[in-house]
């Protein structure tokens, strides 16, 4: 990809991702280390209502289960006649009401909205209490389950019902055992197919990758595609990739006559677990699980699912407050401008929603 293009991509991608001037969307329970509200996206339906969904996450650890914290306890449905809110909740589902089948849910993690050809949809994931394979159960800590990716669908958002809820994407390879943090979209090109981009863990969670399933034209089911759409990097984003939006990027400017590309915004980090920093190196925030940094990679549609990684050797996100987590973005293209939402570590270490919204004159000042 020429430099020119990258430079214009991260110029709008900056732009958009601007920390200074986000506002916070939604709360999280308590303003403290540990909670937040997040990892969803935002959509807008034909009666121009906006819809945004996310999870409320409280103080816990994923290698003890809810024995330090209940983790994530409630996914939430928020609308609002405006781009910028207020927002609304409107519905709310619990771990009890998700519950798909025998396992007990462990914790709410990403979710999706999506309106498409077959209504609306919402992709939710859930740690479930599952035993990992009897020859690996060793590995698997008390209280922890597995994680995989539920589909709830309606005509509409306010008809989502959770005891429709069913299992859509699961897997049993044990260096992708975990799957989660869904981010649902038609795929380039092919209207008729659904793509689902995924986090996934091996059974050991010593990294995060990012996954492809893809749904066929008059298919019922997912298939798992590629387990590794983009390769883990080589420095600051070594020990996690997880794409979590895909931007098309507007046709003006530069690209204009150019075929159709798309800017993939996706969290990173060099430690799944804080690390002690030498006192004569460096400070900088590394990102490590649950306090991700944020990067940017882009490609061109009629080449998807091949992507570029933009944000080779340093971080591109990052909030100027807390620990410096800024992550799971998601954007939305309106006929006024394009709105960015993403998680932003504060002062008191707590994770609101914020959001920036990009008016068209500035995206057409950046790309021409």
């Amino acid at each position: 990809m020429e430099k020119e293009i990258k430079e214009r991509l991260q110029r709008l991608a900056c732009a958009l991702i601007d920390q200074e001037t986000a506002n916070i969307f939604v709360e999280p329970q308590v303003e403290s280390e540990g909670f937040w509200f997040g990892g969803g996206n935002i959509i807008c339906d034909s009666d121009d209502i906006f819809w945004l969904c996310g999870r409320y996450r409280n103080h816990g650890d994923s290698r003890t289960g809810v024995d330090s914290g209940e983790r994530g306890f409630e996914l939430a449905i928020f609308s609002s006649d405006s781009v910028l809110g207020p927002w609304e909740k409107k519905k709310s589902f619990t771990k009890n009401e998700l519950q798909n089948g025998n396992d007990e849910i462990v914790s709410i993690e990403g979710a999706s909205l999506l309106i498409g050809p077959a209504g609306v949809e919402l992709f939710l994931s859930t740690e479930k209490d599952r035993s990992y394979p009897s020859n690996f159960i060793d590995y698997q800590k008390k209280g922890t389950g597995i994680w995989d990716i539920d589909i709830v669908e309606s005509d509409s958002i306010m008809g989502l019902d959770p005891n429709s809820v069913y299992t859509a994407i699961r897997s049993d390879e044990l260096g992708s055992l975990h799957v989660k943090d869904p981010v649902a979209f038609q795929i380039p090109g092919d209207n008729d197919q659904t793509g689902v981009l995924f986090c996934s863990h091996p059974y050991t969670w010593a990294s995060s990758n990012t996954g492809l399933a893809v749904r066929g034209s008059g298919q019922d089911q997912y298939k798992i595609e590629n387990f590794n759409v983009l390769s883990r990097g080589n420095s600051w984003d070594v020990a996690c990739t997880r794409i979590t939006d895909r931007l098309p990027v507007p046709p003006l400017g530069v690209f204009s006559g150019m075929s159709p590309i798309s800017i993939y915004f996706y969290d990173g980090a060099e430690c799944l677990r804080s690390l002690d920093e030498s006192t004569i190196g460096v400070s900088r925030p590394r990102g490590f699980s649950c306090e991700e940094i944020g990067g940017m990679a882009a490609g061109f549609d009629q080449s998807f699912p091949e992507i570029c990684r933009i944000s080779s050797h340093e971080p591109m996100f990052l909030s100027p407050h807390g620990t410096g987590c800024s992550r799971y973005v998601s954007t939305l293209i309106t006929p006024e401008g394009i709105l960015a939402t993403w998680q932003q570590s504060q002062e008191n270490l707590s994770q609101p929603l914020v959001g920036n919204f990009l008016p068209n004159q500035q995206i057409e000042e950046i790309l021409s």
